[in-house]
């Protein structure tokens, strides 16, 4: 799955900061990674579905993480709103 949409500046990355920024109603597309752990993206996954932002899956938190220029793996990440 192409990740190239996570090339903007305008993207966070972690499982808190996308859920922060779902609740705030600023992210325009959910991105997680199908390694992630159910517990810790059930509550991105229907705070998505509630405000009808659009998820993609990645098949590896390191894919994710890389997507979004990060070192680190990554469990979520978000492009944000202009």
């Amino acid at each position: 799955m192409p990740l190239n949409e996570l090339a903007s500046t305008r993207r966070i990355a972690g499982v808190n900061s996308v859920l922060r920024k779902l609740k705030a109603d600023e992210a325009s597309k959910v991105f997680i990674s199908e390694e992630a752990d159910a517990h810790l993206i059930a509550e991105i996954l229907t705070e998505a579905s509630k405000r009808g932002v659009p998820v993609e899956w990645a098949e590896t938190s390191l894919q994710l993480g890389r997507a979004c220029a990060v070192t680190r793996k990554t469990a979520a990440a978000a492009l944000l709103k202009k």
